[in-house]
C-alpha cells in the first residue's frame, strides 16, 4: 500500500501512463524529498555532516532533511523513480549513484557542499524540483545498492539522503 500526504496531478499522470504502457506498477518507485521547513538550512554550520560515513555522521534523528522511498522491494530492470518535492519552501532534486560500500563516505566538495556527481558515478537525476513540483527518471537498475541524494548545495550533509537496495 501506498501513503501519501500529498500526490500531484503530475505524479497521478506518471503513474497511469507506466500503466497503460503496460510496465508493472512495481517498477514504479515514489520518492519523497522532505524538509523541516523553510529554516532547516539555518544551522546548517553547527551540525554535523550527516552524508553517508561522513565524519561525525551518527544521528540521522537530527536532520533537518531526508528522502523516503516507498518501497524497499525494488527489483532489477526497468525502474521510474518518481520524485515528489513534499516542501513547502525549499527547491530540491534526487540524484541516483552505485554505492560501492556503505562505510566509504561519496566524494564530497567541501567548498561547494556538493557531491561531486562524475567522481561519484552518477546515474542520473530529477533536476531542481521547486516546492510541490513532481519529475521522473526511468533508469535500468542491476541487482546492488544505490544512494538516492538531493545535492542542491549544504543538503546532502543536512541528511538528505537514503539507500535501496535492488534484487535480482
Amino acid at each position: 500500500m501506498v501513503t501519501c500526504k500529498r500526490i500531484t496531478p503530475c505524479a497521478i499522470l506518471l503513474l497511469l501512463t507506466t500503466l497503460m504502457s503496460g510496465n508493472a506498477l512495481a517498477t514504479d518507485v515514489l520518492v519523497h524529498l522532505w524538509d523541516k521547513g523553510s529554516d532547516a538550512m539555518a544551522h546548517a554550520d553547527m551540525m554535523h555532516p550527516m552524508g553517508m560515513a561522513m565524519p561525525g555522521a551518527f544521528d540521522m534523528s537530527k536532520a533537518t532533511m531526508g528522502i523516503t522511498v516507498d518501497s524497499n522491494d525494488i527489483h532489477a530492470g526497468e525502474v521510474t523513480l518518481v520524485a515528489i518535492n513534499d516542501s513547502k519552501f525549499l527547491v530540491h532534486e534526487m540524484l541516483i549513484a552505485p554505492v560501492l560500500s556503505t562505510y566509504s563516505p561519496l566524494p564530497y566538495d567541501n567548498a561547494n557542499q556538493r557531491v561531486d556527481e562524475d567522481a561519484a558515478h552518477s546515474l542520473g537525476e530529477v533536476s531542481e524540483l521547486d516546492p510541490g513540483q513532481t519529475g521522473a527518471l526511468r533508469i535500468t537498475l542491476k541487482p546492488g545498492t544505490y544512494i538516492l541524494l538531493c545535492n542542491v548545495p549544504g543538503h546532502y550533509a543536512l541528511g538528505m539522503w537514503t539507500t535501496i537496495i535492488v534484487k535480482p
